[in-house]
């Protein structure tokens, strides 16, 4: 019954699809959700011996046609998840401290694994008068690097560039103003900058949860003026399309329920061969 793992594959991918697809939909008025999509790909046996699928130069016969040169070994596995980055609807809040992206870039932030990237921007105070995200990590400033040179010199950290804690975005009491640039104002003076960073490839940020991102090579931080536009008093929606979804959802469920149909079949079948076999 080595047959029997083409199902049992199959199986598995589904359910992985359908947790997917499940966390998408539970995610759908979540605050710049970003949703995931999962790829498949099928394993064959003829591909690992790398035997050429030979086609008979002879007029053909029925028997010709049974031929499945493995395929009945074949099963899907799992190749990866992908993001999808793609803008959510703006809505207004008229809350001064929301923020929200029009373009392609993320709001750099610190927390306790360091820093990390989102577009989630319903931010406040916390009572040492710095904004934070709702789950508390300090908003980022701009940093501001002076260029050397070609680029390609490696600059020597020193005390003349803050640490991210030295970074943070310090707010004193009373109107606060946010223009497109991502500029602070406070009483008419300028507090700082956000710091929004747009990368060259975001297919390589890895999701880490709560809207949040990490990017692990910075040679994938683009080091022009990012052309992201910020929105102050509204908020990015989720991407996630909920009738589309729960259309996939119901499509992915009954699909795993033939898998599992199949798979109880072949155990009828294996119980009823080892009966019989008995009976002997």
């Amino acid at each position: 019954m080595k047959e029997l793992w083409v199902p049992l594959s199959a199986a598995k991918a589904q359910q992985r699809k359908v947790e997917t697809i499940a966390n998408n939909v539970a995610n759908a008025n979540t605050t710049a959700f970003k949703k995931d999509r999962m790829v498949f790909r099928e394993y064959l046996s003829a591909y690992e011996k790398g035997t050429d699928i030979d086609l008979p130069n002879k007029e053909w016969a029925p028997e010709d046609f049974y031929r499945s040169y493995g395929a009945e070994h074949a099963h899907p596995v799992v190749d990866g998840s992908f993001t999808n980055f793609t803008q959510g609807q703006i809505r207004p809040t008229n809350n001064p401290l929301d923020i929200a992206l029009n373009g392609k870039g993320f709001l750099e932030v610190h927390g306790p694994n360091g820093i990390r990237y989102t577009r989630r921007g319903n931010f406040s105070v916390n009572q040492q008068g710095e904004m934070v995200t709702d789950q508390g990590m300090k908003v980022m400033a701009k940093l501001d690097l002076p260029e050397v040179g070609n680029g390609n010199e490696v600059i020597e950290v020193n005390k003349q560039v803050p640490s991210p804690q030295e970074r943070s975005i310090k707010l004193q009491k009373g109107p606060i103003n946010i223009n497109q640039k991502g500029e602070v104002f406070q009483n008419g003076n300028l507090v700082a900058r956000l710091s929004v960073v747009e990368f060259k490839n975001t297919e390589v940020l890895m999701k880490e949860g709560n809207s949040l991102f990490m990017n692990n090579d910075t040679r994938n931080i683009l080091k022009n003026e990012p052309k992201t536009a910020i929105i102050q008093g509204a908020l990015e929606g989720s991407n996630v399309n909920t009738v589309e979804e729960m259309s996939n959802l119901i499509k992915a469920h009954r699909n795993l329920e033939s898998i599992q149909r199949v798979i109880k079949t072949y155990d009828n079948m294996a119980n009823k061969a080892y009966n019989d076999i008995a009976r002997f």
